[in-house]
């Protein structure tokens, strides 16, 4: 009886600091921040979340989900209640998203606001929670456009069979082979560059080094023919100004040009002196020896004996009429 009284004293010694732990543990654990609730209607599937999964607040734990049902009050809706702690500012511009940790599939609750800056708080009550609306997240825009890329991979290995047909695999071959021949052209202009660059090549080709001699013998040849060519100038300014000199003394009063318009008019006035007086007589002496020549030519024997007395005209004694000359008769 004594041994039944100990193990039983001893039991219940254990049971009671075995409360004793519970009770501390649950103590030290409890949540003494106060919590507002609000509500998140989805459309889409909440894969993944469960119960007390977490509520973060960019990327910031304030709280969890304590429960997941269907909306009664659209149909086909996911309605998940969220309870965050009174420090999270949740406004009516926050939104949430689900969120997955690593490759677990474990789903949480992301919220996140558009940082409206007329966006007031979000008033919610036990009674009834305010609703945050659900944007859709990363799965979920994966899973919308899931048929997007499978379509565009359909077409992509499309495309990729037909750059691999036989034809086209003709073709790139060619292309290649050329892309080779122009390689090898590539080349073999870069070794000719190589040899113009170093005057390596065989003599009589082209030479960068050569070309630079030829290049300055030809500026000491251009500045030869400059240091001349200012010389000449030289000579042709000078001989300009002394030409320049000679027009001046020229054309000056008294100089050549003046002189010889002098001269001009003493010359112009001469020949109108001698067309005024000598002209009129050389013209009455032309007259006499015409009428000279005239006579000589009626009586040439006037040079030997003279000229003779005048034939009488008429009134005078001895004229004679001269006979009418009588027009020779044609018979038909």
């Amino acid at each position: 009886m004594e041994n039944k009284s100990h193990a039983i004293a001893a039991g219940t010694f254990v049971l009671l600091m075995l409360g004793l732990l519970i009770a501390m543990a649950v103590w030290l654990t409890r949540d003494t921040s106060e919590m507002r609730l609000y509500e998140i209607s989805s459309k889409d599937a909440v894969t993944g979340l469960q119960p007390q999964a977490g509520v973060r607040y960019k990327g910031v734990t304030v709280g969890r989900v304590t429960a997941i049902s269907l909306d009664p009050q659209t149909q086909g809706n996911v309605l998940v209640r969220i309870a965050v702690n009174d420090s999270a500012p949740i406004t009516a511009s926050t939104f949430a998203s689900l969120g997955f940790q690593g490759v677990t599939g474990l789903a949480f609750v992301q919220l996140d606001d558009t940082g409206a800056a007329t966006a007031q708080a979000l008033a919610t009550t036990v009674s009834h929670p305010a609703r945050i609306p659900m944007r859709p997240g990363l799965m979920s825009r994966l899973t919308e456009q899931g048929g997007n890329l499978l379509t565009q991979l359909e077409e992509a290995s499309k495309r990729v069979n037909q750059l691999l047909a036989p034809e086209n695999q003709h073709t790139l071959t060619t292309a290649v082979d050329k892309l080779a021949q122009a390689a090898a052209g590539i080349q073999q202009i870069t070794r000719h560059a190589d040899e113009v660059l170093t005057g390596s090549g065989p003599a009589g080709s082209a030479s960068l080094p050569r070309m630079a001699a030829q290049t300055e013998a030809t500026f000491k040849s251009l500045q030869s023919t400059s240091e001349r060519l200012k010389e000449s100038g030289e000579v042709v300014k000078i001989s300009a100004e002394n030409f320049r000199r000679t027009t001046t003394r020229m054309n000056e009063p008294g100089g050549t040009l003046d002189r010889i318009a002098r001269s001009t008019e003493a010359l112009t006035n001469a020949t109108v002196n001698l067309n005024a007086t000598l002209l009129p007589n050389l013209n009455r002496a032309t007259r006499q020896v015409n009428r000279a020549v005239e006579g000589l030519a009626d009586q040439p024997q006037s040079l030997l004996f003279g000229k003779g007395a005048g034939e009488p005209g008429p009134g005078e004694n001895g004229f004679v009429a001269p006979a009418d000359k009588a027009m020779p008769v044609t018979e038909k």
